[in-house]
């Protein structure tokens, strides 16, 4: 813009010069075609331009650099006020356009773009600030039933001192499980908070990954039976990675708990992960429901959850996915999820040496 006012500018005072030379040329033309008479007072006018055409013209240039000079300087400093207001707008921003003169259309496009960045960034926000208080009114709730349960089963335990090793054993694993229960709730409760007040930093550290993965995946075992899944794993030895390993560590539980969490009994979850070329390559893959189009794209945000129903015991704070994906791209890496015939698929690509997080 700076240099489309400058060649405007300039383009301006030569063409003044030019209707004023030409001016004076056409006047001199005009003047000569009339028979003046000595005392007639327009000849003594023009014959005193005439004399003193020079300095007639210098004063004609001067008036008009300084208009011409005025109105360019005073241009951009329109422009400006526009900037300023529009900026304004920014700060607010509504559903209707910012509007400046044509001039400045490139501005323009620009901070309409930013206008209808920020209003979608607002609108995620709110929406995600709903999902987290919806949340957390959910967790409220759910505080009471697994409470109750175990106050109610330790009070029976208490006023019945006489009661049978079975019931007793029954009673007491009745409680734990509900105690459990609880303790996932209030773990559920520190992850909100955590995400909102801190910022995730890596501690980076060469490891061998695929033994790490090894231990993660050994103490899934006893889970895995419980649940009737197996393991498949394919894992390349021998690969080291630089990494946040505790950090990584919750991503790679954060994955597995959720393929065992949607996963049909009596199948397989599969691991596998090698090397391709300057990068690793880590699948998760499970067999369970397919998870729609519409709740795919939205797998990996805050407070996000596949399964709404605040009772069902697979139906986390909505942060495992959401922090998991931070972390990775903390690394310098990616995440993607795919579903389809009743197969859920999280891909992880990792870089062996990633300098930024060095």
């Amino acid at each position: 813009m700076t240099r489309q006012i400058l060649f405007q500018y300039f383009l301006s005072l030569i063409g003044f010069v030019t209707a004023l030379v030409l001016f004076v040329i056409l006047a001199w033309r005009i003047s000569r075609l009339f028979v003046w008479q000595p005392e007639d007072p327009l000849y003594l006018i023009l014959h005193f331009i005439k004399e003193y055409i020079l300095f007639f013209l210098l004063i004609a240039c001067f008036i008009g650099w300084a208009l011409i000079t005025y109105y360019f300087i005073s241009k951009p400093m329109r422009y400006l006020d526009e900037i300023v207001a529009a900026s304004k707008q920014l700060s607010a921003p509504t559903a209707e356009p910012i509007l400046l003169p044509a001039a400045m259309k490139n501005v323009q496009d620009e901070l309409n773009l930013f206008r209808e960045q920020a209003l979608r960034n607002a609108a995620l926000a709110r929406e995600a600030e709903q999902r987290k208080n919806d949340l957390i009114v959910y967790l409220a709730h759910d505080l009471k039933t697994p409470l109750t349960s175990v106050i109610g089963y330790l009070n029976l335990l208490q006023d019945e001192p006489q009661i049978s090793p079975e019931l007793r054993a029954r009673y007491t694993g009745i409680a734990l499980d509900k105690a459990e229960r609880l303790e996932d709730l209030i773990n559920e409760f520190f992850d909100i908070t955590r995400f909102n007040l801190t910022t995730l930093t890596l501690e980076p550290e060469r490891i061998n990954f695929s033994r790490m993965l090894e231990q993660i995946t050994s103490e899934f075992d006893p889970i895995l039976a419980e649940k009737e899944l197996r393991w498949e794993k394919h894992i390349v030895p021998g690969i080291e990675l630089l990494c946040d390993p505790d950090k990584l560590e919750r991503v790679i539980d954060n994955l597995i708990r959720n393929a065992v969490n949607y996963s049909y009994r009596q199948t397989a979850i599969s691991l596998s992960m090698k090397q391709i070329g300057d990068s690793i390559d880590l699948r998760i893959e499970n067999h369970g429901k397919t998870i729609p189009p519409e709740k795919l794209e939205r797998i990996f945000e805050q407070f996000f959850r596949l399964d709404s129903s605040r009772a069902s015991s697979t139906g986390g704070a909505g942060l495992g996915l959401a922090i998991s994906k931070e972390i990775i791209e903390l690394h310098g890496g990616s995440i993607q999820a795919e579903s389809e015939n009743e197969t859920i698929l999280f891909s992880v690509r990792l870089p062996i040496n990633d300098k930024k997080i060095v």
